[in-house]
C-alpha cells in the first residue's frame, strides 16, 4: 500500500506570522497520526521560518510514542546533521535548501556535492536514521545517490505538478515520463523510492500510480486544504485517490 507522510511545516507558518504560541504543528501532526498518516513530516529550516528547535523535540516524542516514524527534511550543514543526531529521527531527508528561496526549488545537486553527502549520510546512519535524498529523477543523480549511501531518494514532483496545473499536457507529460525513468532506476539500484513537493488533488494520481513509488509527502496542500474541510477530511480524500490510482493501475 502506498504511504503518505503528512508534512506539518505550515501549521507554523501560520503560528509564527503573528509569534503567537498556536496553532501547535505538533497539534497537527496528532490529528493527521490519528487519520491514518503514515508518518510526519518536518523541515526544520537554518532561518527557522516555520518550524523550531523545540517542535523537532516535540515530534520526535509524539511520533515515538505513536510509534510513527517522523522524515526529518534539513539542510546538508554540520549544524543540521547534530541536530539531527541528537534528535535521533527514523529518518533524515537531506534538501537543498538557500534563505531567500520562498519554498525549495529542486533537488539537491548529488553529483557536484557528493563529498560532502557521503560524510553527512555516513554520521546520520550512525544512529540508525533512514537517510533520503530530495533529487531530481535524473540518471546521474540517482547513481550519485546510491552511490553516497542513500537509502532511499525523494524525487522532486514540483515541476510536473506545476506544468500540469497550468495546463501544459506536453510538458506534464514529459517530466512524468521522467519521473517514471527515474523511479525505475532508483529501485533497480536497491533505492526505496518517494515523492513529493507540490502534489495535490489533481496531480495525485500520476505519481501515485508510479509502480516503484513507496510513499508520497504531501504538506502544503494538506495544510490549506484543512482550512475549508478539516485535515482529517482532507488527508482522506487525497488517500481515496492515491489508492484509486494504485487500483488502476494494477487493473
Amino acid at each position: 500500500m502506498l504511504r503518505l507522510g503528512v508534512n506539518i511545516d505550515h501549521v507554523a507558518t501560520i503560528r509564527n506570522a503573528r509569534g503567537a504560541s498556536y496553532p501547535e504543528p505538533v497539534r497537527a501532526a496528532e490529528l493527521a497520526l490519528a487519520a491514518g498518516a503514515d508518518g510526519i513530516t518536518a523541515h526544520l529550516r537554518e532561518d527557522r521560518r516555520h518550524i523550531s528547535d523545540a517542535d523537532i523535540v516535540l515530534l520526535t516524542d509524539l511520533c515515538l510514542k505513536r510509534g510513527k516514524p517522523l522524515n526529518f527534511e534539513m539542510a546538508v550543514t554540520d549544524e543540521m546533521v547534530g541536530i539531527a543526531l541528537l534528535a535521533r529521527p527514523h529518518a533524515a531527508c537531506l534538501v537543498p535548501e538557500r534563505r531567500e528561496e520562498v519554498t525549495t526549488e529542486g533537488g539537491l545537486d548529488v553529483v557536484r556535492g557528493k563529498v560532502r553527502i557521503v560524510e553527512a549520510v555516513a554520521r546520520l546512519r550512525t544512529v540508525g536514521a533512514r537517510v533520503s535524498l530530495f533529487i531530481e529523477a535524473d540518471p546521474a543523480q540517482i547513481r550519485a545517490s546510491a552511490e553516497a549511501g542513500a537509502q532511499v531518494v525523494e524525487l522532486h514532483t514540483g515541476a510536473y505538478c506545476d506544468a500540469a496545473r497550468e495546463g501544459h499536457a506536453d510538458r506534464a507529460a514529459a517530466i512524468l515520463q521522467r519521473l517514471k525513468a527515474g523511479a525505475e532506476l532508483a529501485a533497480s539500484l536497491g533505492l526505496e523510492v518517494h515523492a513529493g513537493h507540490g502534489i495535490d488533488y489533481a496531480t495525485v494520481k500520476p505519481i501515485a500510480a508510479i509502480p516503484q513509488v513507496a510513499e508520497l509527502n504531501i504538506g502544503h496542500f494538506l495544510i490549506g486544504e484543512a482550512i475549508f474541510v478539516g485535515l482529517p477530511q482532507a488527508m482522506q480524500r487525497m488517500r481515496a485517490l492515491m489508492d484509486a490510482a494504485r487500483l488502476e493501475h494494477a487493473a
